[in-house]
């Protein structure tokens, strides 16, 4: 996928060893899902990677949850002296929770849009009739860029009012780490929703011709490079110009296979959510006792 201004990563560095080895071996659990997830940063942004960086933010915070049931974790949590960094943490959970939201709306508004489009194509309906559901879905993506757009900036904005300042303890900032490696995953995952204005309107003629000449491209370096929401938005736009139907099934194949991305990423992230609600629920708790 071109590379996106929105799509830029949060600088950390995971630690080996975030707490005391003698605490509780679910540390090494945690910092063994940081050091896979931040090596997953540099890797491809195709469905596929950000679909196993979903499946791995689920198990690092299965890890915290039981790092979080630990004594020593809630008295450390307690602390007096450590209640601002919480609270920021607890802010910055909040954020993530309005930004799963916002890419779960826009993964719900997409697949909408794409399960009317062949629902169209399905019933022969013509050339303009698929013209206008085919306007109705840029018109959507258009408003689908422009909330993950104000996304992506909240997540910039939280980032930026972390305290970084005094000595926070080592349960504080291996919750910072997770918090960070979250911002990551989903600001990869906000910027595959959205593709950028490049990669939909761009050379619409070579996404096409590949399907058209029945080349199924099965190569690693391609699998990488593969958007399967911009190559629909490229593909319908290149339609719009075109106003041809003699390649309904290019177009059936490059639908279905946006729909199933879509399909599988929304299944992560609603795993996720429920795992991020659990972690905040029992850091709630551990402050109101």
């Amino acid at each position: 996928m071109a590379t996106s201004p929105l799509n830029v990563h949060p600088s950390f560095h995971a630690r080996s060893n975030s707490l005391p080895s003698s605490q509780h071996p679910i540390t090494s659990q945690i910092d063994e899902n940081l050091n896979r997830l931040t090596a997953s940063q540099s890797a491809s942004t195709s469905s596929s990677s950000i679909g196993h960086q979903l499946n791995r933010l689920q198990d690092l915070y299965d890890s915290v949850d039981m790092l979080l049931q630990l004594p020593l974790s809630q008295q450390a949590l307690a602390q007096e002296q450590k209640k601002k960094f919480v609270e920021q943490l607890l802010d910055g959970s909040l954020i993530i929770l309005d930004v799963c939201g916002t890419a779960t709306d826009a993964l719900l508004q997409l697949e909408e849009c794409t399960q009317e489009l062949q629902s169209v194509l399905r019933r022969r309906r013509g050339v303009e009739e698929f013209a206008n559901e085919v306007r109705k879905y840029l018109i959507s993506r258009k408003a689908v860029r422009k909330a993950v757009c104000k996304a992506l900036k909240n997540l910039k904005h939280m980032e930026n009012r972390v305290s970084k300042d005094g000595e926070t303890g080592a349960m504080i900032s291996t919750l910072k780490q997770v918090q960070a490696v979250t911002v990551s995953v989903l600001e990869s995952l906000l910027s595959f929703i959205s593709g950028s204005e490049a990669e939909s309107k761009s050379s619409p003629w070579s996404l096409v011709s590949k399907l058209m000449h029945q080349k199924k491209v099965t190569c690693e370096e391609e699998e990488q490079k593969t958007n399967e929401i911009a190559n629909a938005e490229a593909t319908l736009r290149f339609f719009i110009k075109s106003r041809s139907m003699k390649h309904v099934e290019h177009v059936q194949n490059v639908l279905e296979n946006s729909e199933m991305c879509i399909q599988d990423l929304d299944e992560g992230l609603e795993n996720f959510f429920r795992r991020l609600i659990k972690a905040r629920v029992t850091v709630l708790n551990i402050l109101n006792c």
